[in-house]
């Protein structure tokens, strides 16, 4: 088995015009109020087993497939490697194919594109399916996943958007200002997004 994959492998190549998922500044800081939100519900179903190493693997692959980010492709894919998904289920997950995942996990995978394809605007009927499905921790576990590699998504989308920019081909789907802000600017928006998530949650 192979142990290690070339990014120009896994996920999209460079294309010659810009053809990724990008979202507005504001799209970017609710991606981060709602990974926020999740964190604790993650930490708790990785301690409780309710979501494996291979099971969030495979959670992020299917994201990334909607999305695109080529730097979240490689890099969860050698995360796979090594936890132990072979180099065709990681290339079928990305063409997003899920022969090889086991049945268990399909409800989650297909929720999990439904997600990312809904920009995180999830159907509320099918959230309440996840939840009848696996229970509501593990399922709160299960977006908590889904939340945390939408925001590595966006992140390294918007970064190879001003990649693309500054060589004079911008995607004319953003804007300068909102390329630096997201790439520069999203640890500064972090405790901003704490306090505001805390605020609101009162």
């Amino acid at each position: 088995m192979e142990t290690s994959l070339n990014p120009e492998r896994v996920g999209n190549r460079t294309p010659r015009k810009f053809m990724k998922r990008l979202y507005s500044t504001k799209d970017v800081y609710r991606f981060l109020r709602d990974m926020l939100s999740s964190v604790g519900d993650m930490r708790t179903g990785r301690k409780a087993g309710l979501v494996s190493v291979e099971f969030s693997e495979r959670i992020m692959l299917a994201v990334t497939e909607v999305n695109g980010c080529r730097y979240c492709s490689y890099f969860h894919a050698q995360v796979a490697l090594k936890a132990g998904l072979d180099t065709d289920e990681i290339s079928d997950t990305l063409s997003g194919d899920f022969r090889s995942a086991p049945a268990e996990e399909l409800p989650a995978l297909l929720f999990a594109q439904h997600y990312a394809d809904r920009a995180g605007w999830a159907d509320p009927d099918l959230v309440d399916s996840l939840m009848d499905t696996y229970g509501e921790a593990r399922g709160r576990a299960i977006i908590a996943n889904i939340r945390a590699i939408m925001l590595g998504n966006v992140w390294g989308n918007t970064f190879d958007a001003l990649r693309f920019r500054l060589k004079g081909q911008p995607s004319g789907q953003t804007s300068l200002g909102g390329e630096l802000l997201a790439v520069f600017g999203l640890p500064l928006m972090i405790p901003v997004a704490a306090v505001h998530n805390l605020v609101t949650s009162k």
